[in-house]
């Protein structure tokens, strides 16, 4: 009995297969990818790896800048053979080698930006716990010369905490990358076990399954990561929103703007996470892995605003306001994991 199964996918009507040796019977993506999306694609990555370039030259927040900078070139490098996968002249879509490059490209670039996202965590969940520290010893030694309310203080450093589950900011950052090294890890393999399947006229379904449970691990861990970005921000309210006093300083006045931008990106990187899912979950034929408009929806926008929200409202901004500082590098600021 032979080992290769009919061959079961999309071909292009109007695209006549070259069948050159690195092209698969059928178009893998699901569809023919449209020169438009790449091309904008590769024009705002472009714009956000200058932004994130100034951004670097104001702040040097090198371990930030470093990942967001990453993410924007391996998105470049991936849409740029994406682009290669576009109807003739421009490319042949039914080449296997600029699918399984742009596919590792666009998926391991989110790996990079959520990791700039743990990193901004932890980050301020330094700064604002020293900054609430502060401000209780500076408040009571004011009002007080009492010494038994000094050692109350003093006593309620742990308090002052801001750590979701008083988690070290280390083992935040390790564990939370490790999951998505992994996770790619096995998306990355999967990818590529359904190209070379296709390519051989083989079922992808062994592929498809271990794609499947990379990205399920995916969710799952960013999901984690959600629920503890959420106790963070509960934590800062209850115990340093009011310590500020009514949003008269710098940091009371931005740091809502540049919560919100930290969260959203999170979301809308957790959002692209499980469409990924979903997609992958519907099989290589499925409604959502043939139809290009879902990808550009919910793999190409939320990653690109992700990334703007993260250049605009940089870490950087931060330094100095109010005395909320994000320091730099060496200052056991963005970037720093202590």
């Amino acid at each position: 009995m032979s080992s290769k199964a009919p061959i079961d996918g999309y071909v292009d009507p109007k695209i006549p297969n070259p069948n050159k040796d690195s092209d698969s019977p059928i178009i893998i993506y699901g569809y023919t990818p449209t020169l438009a999306l790449s091309a904008l694609a590769l024009a705002l990555y472009g714009l956000l790896l200058l932004l994130h370039a100034f951004r670097l030259s104001l702040h040097r927040l090198l371990a930030f800048s470093i990942l967001l900078l990453t993410t924007t070139i391996f998105e470049i490098v991936g849409y740029s053979f994406r682009l290669r996968s576009s109807p003739p002249p421009t490319g042949d879509p039914y080449n296997t080698i600029n699918f399984v490059v742009q596919y590792f490209f666009i998926v391991v670039a989110p790996v990079f930006l959520s990791a700039g996202i743990y990193t901004t965590l932890t980050s301020l969940i330094a700064a604002l716990s020293r900054n609430n520290h502060n401000h209780n010893i500076t408040t009571s030694n004011t009002l007080t010369n009492d010494a038994s309310a000094r050692e109350k203080t003093n006593n309620n450093t742990n308090s002052n905490d801001l750590s979701p589950l008083s988690l070290p900011r280390r083992l935040i950052i390790s564990l939370f990358v490790t999951c998505d090294i992994l996770s790619t890890i096995v998306q990355v393999a999967g990818a590529a076990l359904i190209g070379v399947s296709e390519s051989n006229r083989k079922s992808p379904t062994t592929g498809n399954n271990i794609l499947l449970a990379g990205l399920a691990s995916q969710v799952f861990s960013f999901l984690l990561f959600l629920i503890l970005l959420a106790i963070f921000l509960q934590k800062t309210r209850e115990t340093t929103m009011s310590s500020h006093g009514a949003g008269k300083d710098g940091a009371a006045r931005v740091m809502p703007r540049f919560t919100a931008a930290l969260v959203g990106a999170s979301l809308l990187v957790y959002l692209r996470t499980i469409f990924r899912l979903a997609e992958t979950a519907q099989g290589i034929n499925g409604y959502a892995s043939s139809h290009e408009a879902f990808f550009g929806a919910l793999e190409f926008a939320p990653v690109v605003l992700a990334v703007g929200l993260l250049g605009w409202w940089h870490p950087g901004r931060l330094e100095g306001k109010g005395g909320l500082l994000i320091e730099r590098e060496g200052g056991g600021g963005a970037g720093g994991t202590e």
